[in-house]
Order: structure tokens, then C-alpha cells, then sequence
């Protein structure tokens, strides 16, 4: 693999330390290791490893600074072939987004801090994978940057065992007991705390030394100056030394006694304390943050309130009388570093992550209406999974729908909205959206093609969207094609989409899976009617919708052929839904010498797919139980009118497509006086076709 770290800086720290790390151990096990940052002393560090290094102004929080350095990222991406780009800081990670969003290269981020719920810290939680440091950091992701748990993974800091020497306490005790402060010089890291914990501590040991390791940034020079003030002022100006930053940490734990840790605030994970438990040294620790997941107090450390001096000094002091508890301590910690804390065990397990986040790709369907339109979209989603067969293929699909792909092999997750209620409007479309991202999508196909469908793929804010360029707000795809051809059959028209991914029509057979209970239930409707064992069933939907009244062949029609069945010893099952039932009795009523099977209103979609499977023959307008029982396989005769057969007719081997050739048809019209291409369409030749499909 080839991993690109971006960070702020590369100067003495964890953060850069753990980079270091982590490239000295990818360059030993074969992948490249290239780093971005703003230089720094530990460039030469870098390079002396065998990694890449480049200098860009990564560190800079200027917008206009950050704008111009994404394309420069973009290209370094592009030269050295990277595969993961693994951003540090929010700084880098905004631009490490932008610039993986040009190149396609996978992003992951490292959070680092507790960041304050600020939108510029939201980038770090949109990473393909989020690493966290500590259990405390997880929780924070996820529950104020609302960071899926499905993302996060949990790494903890780790020191090279290479680089430090365990030296137990009781070996190195002197006559002076030297204590030491190790981090940045910032208020966040309790300085001021620590200096008056030493003050109280210094009564009760004659020779303490207190060792104040790193700098102040320069934005912090007051604070440091502060610090020095209070050191003079509690009279410890004689035994305190102001060390600065320093390279060498492994020498220098070697002469300490211990280590104090003072952070006021929540600390991600405090790798100074695993540094000087990996030398040997005793630590003393506020309980802030990830501290709790390092330190189990009294058995690896003490743990003391933070902004406490008085506790602070008191476990000092404990440390210094009892120096057999400070060799258990160290003993106990150093065991829990080499188990838990080995930059190997950290190695592995973020490649582990970037593996991960190869192989692990997320596709979304988007495929909102109708239900017969989704059962056309099954041919699509088979060819889907066989072309992706390891991708997590979501489909995302409207509430009247979702019964049809409850049991679909094809698909692992199934995402359901509802446009006419609780997602309605804009407000609604964007809520959606904010889902879709965190889902964190790598490709989008979208199989509806409307408006809503189009800025649903776009705010889901996946790198490759799909879908026809219809004018809908199709510029929001960045993979179209024309929808220019003559009329061709739904199935194919999908077909036409998915070959821009290299997936072709082999089959295009529908699919429904309905369940035993969907049979079972059948099997009771249908023996409560009395039905001989030599009398075949007819199936016939009496409606199209509410809104296609033009589909509709007329009721009378309907009656007549019903009379007629009934007189070849056919019995008859009609099917429609809530807004059919007064129609259903009305029809009912006129029919007089056979029992009609009313099932209207009585079943789910997987049950009147079992219905029609029950029926030697099924016969509907241009209308979703059409669509169902072409995917049960069951002979159709379909009537067209204002619709196309030629667009709209499912693929199904046994059917007879009964249309008149009129000039206003078709005319896509939900709405006419006449409705003379329905009404035309006569009993005698739908006999016919019964008579010929059945022998």
C-alpha cells in the first residue's frame, strides 16, 4: 500500500512521534510511507527512514491558504499513486478531503484531541474509517460529531519498545528524588497545578528536583513566564529546572523518579505516561480523558482529581515514601505497555484499518417508486451484487415499497424513506441526506432519476455518482448518460445505465421473495372459497391507481368476462387495494352466475405475489400487480392504453399484450373523457387470448 500521513508540523510531539512511528514500521514491511507537513525538526528524522517527505503550508488555518493547497496535495496524491491518505489534525484533513475527493484516494483521520463542537472539527469525524485514542475520544465522535460507531476504530498511542530501556525504580533511587512535568507548555497541560503540588510535596521531600520538559509556542510565552514567576514566588526556583523541548525522552525518563501528568481538561491519551512506563518510571496522573484506559489506579498508577495540588502532592509523596510501591507500579505498568501498547500491536492494527477501508466499499441504490418500478429494478440489482459481490450494497427505497426487498438476497441494508409525511419537502430531503452521509457512501446509482433522487445522490456526498442526465438537476451526478434512444423496455433502459459500469443484461427475469407465512396465508383465503381441484384460477386487477384513472378497463367489461369464466368452470380472484373495495362489491353484485374471490384490500405485497402464483393465468392494466406477477412467473394479458408497452410492459415468457392502435395513443394523459383505447378493447378477444394461453 501507499500511505500518505498529513500533519501540521513535524516537530518534537506525539503526534509527530506516532507518525514517525508508523512509517519506520510501513517502510519494514513493504508499503510506502510519505508524509505532508509543514517541515520541522523531525524531517531529517523522516527521511532517514527511507520516507517521502513534501513541504506544504498544511499548518496555516486561512481559508484561502487552505483552498490553494488542495489541488498541491492532489498532485502529490496523483504522483506517488497513494491509496490512503491518513490526515492528523483538522488543518490537514480539510485539505487532505478535498484533495481525496479529486483523486478518489481513500480518507481516514486520526482524532488527536477532544475538540470542541465547532464546525471546523467536523471534518475529523468524516473519514471513511475514524480513529480514535481512547474509549472516552469514541464517545465524544460519536455523540457530539455524530460519527456512526460502524466507523470508529479504537488505537491507542503506542511507544517503541526499540527506543526505551526499563530500568526498574528501585535501581536508579539516589539521594534526590526527581520528579518531572513532559508536554507542551499550555494551561491545558496543569502546570501551574503541578508547581503548587511540588510546593507541598517539597516539605516532605528534603531533595526534590523538578524537571519542567518542552516549550511554551509562542502564543504562549505569557503563560510560561507565569509559571516561572510562581516557581520563584513558592521559593523552588533553587530545585526547578526549565528543560525546554527535548529529543531524547528515552534518556532523559532514565533519570527520573517520576513522571507527573497535571492535564486540567480531557487528554485523548497521554503517551507520555506509556513512554515512562515503558522506562521504568512511575506515574502519577489526573483522571481526565484516555488516562482512564491507561492507568488502572493503584495497580499502573495513581490517579488524582485534576486541578487538585493537595491529592497531587499527596500521591507524590506516597510514590517517594514507598519504594516498593513504586517498583509494583512500574512492574505492572510495563507488562500492560508491552501487551497493550507496542508500536507493533499499533502498526497492525491501523493497517488492519487501511485494509479495511480498501476492500470494505459501500454502494447505494437509490430507487424511491413505484413498486412496480422497483420489482423492474430486480434484473439491475442481481447484476449489481454479482458485479460487486464484496461491496455493503445499500438501497434506499420509499415506505408504500419497502415490503418487496424485505428478503432480497442482492442487497445487505435497506434504507426507507417517506416523502408524503415525516421526510416530506426540503427540510425532509436534507435530513435524508445528512443519513446518507454517515453512511459514508463510495458510489451511488441512481435508478430513479427525478429531481429528489438526483440531490439525494449529491447531498449524500459520494465520490462516484451514476444516473441518466435527464435535466432533472442531473448536473449533480458526475457519471450520465443521454436518455436519447428510442423506446426500449424498462429493463433494458436500466441496463443502459449500469453498462457505464461495465455491467451488461444477461438476465432479465423479475424476482419477488415472499415467505411461508405469505403462502401460508394464501392457502387459508383460498380454501375458505370452496374451490374444486380440476377449476382453474383467473386472476384479474380491477384498477390501476387513483391517479391513472385512463388505465382503467371498464367495469362493465370486467363483469361480462367474469360471467363468461364462470361458464368455462374458471373461478375468478380479483385484486386491488383500500380505494377498490366499493368497486370490488359493486362489481361483485353485477356478476351473477359465478362466486367471484374477492382479495381486495386483503393481502401485502408478498401475499398477492403468492395469490397470483396460485393463478393459472392473471390479467391487468399497465400497473404494479402486472409487474408482480411477471416476477412470480405467472402468464399475463396485459391491456395498454395511454402508456407505451413498448416502455412499460415487464419482461415475462408467457403473456399477450391486448392495445388499440388509436392516434391519441399513447398519451401519458392520467386524466380523459373519452377513454376510448380502454373501452375499445373488447371481452371476446381477451376470451381468445385466455382460450389460447391456457391450451
Amino acid at each position: 500500500m501507499n500511505i500518505l500521513q498529513v500533519l501540521p508540523e513535524l516537530n518534537v510531539g506525539g503526534v509527530e512521534t506516532g507518525t514517525l512511528d508508523l512509517a519506520k514500521y510501513l517502510m519494514r514491511l513493504g508499503h510506502k510511507a510519505v508524509v505532508v507537513s509543514a517541515g520541522g525538526s523531525l524531517v531529517k528524522d523522516l527521511e532517514e527512514l527511507g520516507a517521502v517527505h513534501y513541504h506544504l503550508p498544511v499548518h496555516k488555518k486561512s481559508i484561502f491558504s487552505i483552498i490553494k493547497t488542495v489541488p498541491l496535495l492532489a498532485e502529490i496524491i496523483r504522483k506517488e499513486k497513494i491509496d490512503i491518505v491518513h490526515a492528523r489534525s483538522r488543518v490537514p484533513a480539510w485539505i487532505a478531503y478535498f484533495a481525496c475527493r479529486q483523486t478518489k484516494a481513500v480518507f481516514i483521520t486520526t482524532c488527536h484531541g477532544y475538540y470542541k463542537k465547532h464546525p471546523f472539527s467536523y471534518v475529523m469525524g468524516w473519514g471513511k474509517k475514524v480513529i480514535v485514542l481512547s474509549n472516552v475520544i469514541a464517545r465524544h465522535m460519536i455523540e457530539d460529531f455524530t460519527v456512526p460507531h460502524e466507523r470508529i476504530r479504537l488505537i491507542p498511542r503506542s511507544v517503541d519498545l526499540e527506543k526505551f530501556k526499563y530500568l526498574s525504580p528501585d535501581k536508579k533511587r539516589g539521594r534526590e528524588f526527581n520528579v518531572g512535568i513532559i508536554g507542551r507548555i499550555t494551561p491545558l497541560k496543569g502546570h501551574l497545578y503541578f508547581i503548587k503540588a511540588m510546593a507541598k510535596a517539597a516539605r516532605a521531600i528534603p531533595y526534590l528536583k523538578i524537571w519542567v520538559v518542552g516549550d511554551a509556542p509562542s502564543s504562549r510565552q505569557a503563560y510560561k513566564e507565569q509559571i516561572e514567576v510562581l516557581v520563584r514566588r513558592l521559593g523552588l526556583g533553587h530545585c526547578t529546572e526549565f528543560l525546554g523541548t527535548q529529543r531524547n525522552i528515552p534518556e532523559l525518563l532514565l533519570n527520573l523518579d517520576l513522571v507527573v501528568l497535571a492535564t486540567t481538561t480531557h487528554e485523548a491519551f497521554g503517551r507520555v505516561i506509556v513512554e515512562a512506563q515503558a522506562a521504568g518510571v512511575p506515574v502519577v496522573a489526573t483522571e481526565v480523558g484516555g488516562v482512564v484506559d491507561i492507568i488502572e489506579n493503584g495497580r499502573t498508577g495513581l490517579m488524582v482529581p485534576p486541578s487538585d495540588p493537595q491529592s497531587m502532592a499527596e500521591a507524590v509523596v506516597k510514590i517517594f515514601k514507598d519504594p516498593r510501591l513504586a517498583a509494583e507500579l512500574a512492574e505492572e505498568a510495563y507488562k500492560k505497555v508491552k501487551e497493550k501498547y507496542n508500536v507493533e500491536l499499533m502498526v497492525k492494527n491501523t493497517l488492519d484499518v487501511y485494509t479495511e477501508a480498501l476492500s470494505n466499499f459501500k454502494l447505494l441504490i437509490i430507487k424511491l417508486s413505484s413498486l412496480g418500478d422497483i420489482i423492474l429494478s430486480t434484473p439491475g440489482l442481481r447484476a449489481i451484487r454479482e458485479k460487486f459481490p464484496r461491496h455493503k450494497i445499500s438501497f434506499l427505497v420509499g415506505e408504500e415499497a419497502k415490503e418487496a426487498l424485505l428478503r432480497c438476497p442482492y442487497i445487505d441494508e435497506l434504507l426507507v424513506v417517506d416523502l408524503k409525511n415525516k421526510d416530506k419537502g426540503l427540510k425532509g430531503l436534507l435530513g435524508i441526506g445528512r443519513v446518507l452521509r454517515k453512511k459514508n457512501f463510495d458510489l451511488v446509482i441512481d435508478l430513479q432519476n427525478n429531481r429528489a433522487s438526483h440531490w439525494l445522490s449529491f447531498l449524500s456526498l459520494s465520490i462516484e455518482r451514476y444516473g441518466y442526465d435527464n435535466k432533472k438537476f442531473a448536473f449533480l451526478l458526475n457519471h450520465r448518460i443521454k436518455d436519447d434512444k428510442p423506446a426500449i423496455d424498462p429493463v433494458t433502459h436500466q441496463f443502459r445505465l449500469l453498462r457505464m459500469l461495465g455491467i451488461d443484461l444477461k438476465d432479465s427475469h423479475l424476482e419477488l421473495w415472499p415467505g411461508k407465512s405469505d403462502d401460508e396465508y394464501v392457502e387459508s383465503l383460498l380454501n375458505t372459497e370452496w374451490l374444486s381441484a380440476d377449476q382453474k384460477i383467473i386472476g384479474i386487477n380491477i384498477s390501476a391507481s387513483k391517479r391513472w384513472l385512463t388505465k382503467c378497463w371498464p367495469q362493465g367489461h370486467i363483469a361480462k368476462l367474469c360471467e363468461e369464466l364462470g361458464l368455462r368452470n374458471m373461478r375468478v380472484v380479483i385484486t386491488g387495494t383500500h380505494d377498490d373495495t366499493a368497486e370490488a362489491s359493486a362489481l361483485i353484485s353485477m356478476v351473477k352466475n359465478t362466486k367471484i374471490i374477492n382479495a381486495c384490500a386483503k393481502t401485502t405485497i408478498n401475499q398477492l405475489a403468492c395469490l397470483i402464483k396460485h393463478c393459472s393465468l392473471y390479467i391487468s392494466a399497465d400497473s404494479s400487480p402486472l409487474h408482480i406477477a411477471a416476477a412470480m412467473g405467472v402468464p399475463v394479458i396485459a391491456f395498454f392504453g395511454p402508456t407505451d408497452p413498448a416502455r412499460h410492459m415487464p419482461p415475462v415468457r408467457n403473456s399477450l399484450v391486448i392495445k388499440r392502435d388509436l392516434t391519441c395513443s399513447p398519451c401519458y394523459k392520467p386524466k380523459c373523457r373519452h377513454k376510448r383505447c380502454m373501452n375499445l378493447i373488447r371481452v371476446e378477444e381477451v376470451l381468445a387470448g385466455i382460450d389460447k394461453m391456457l391450451k
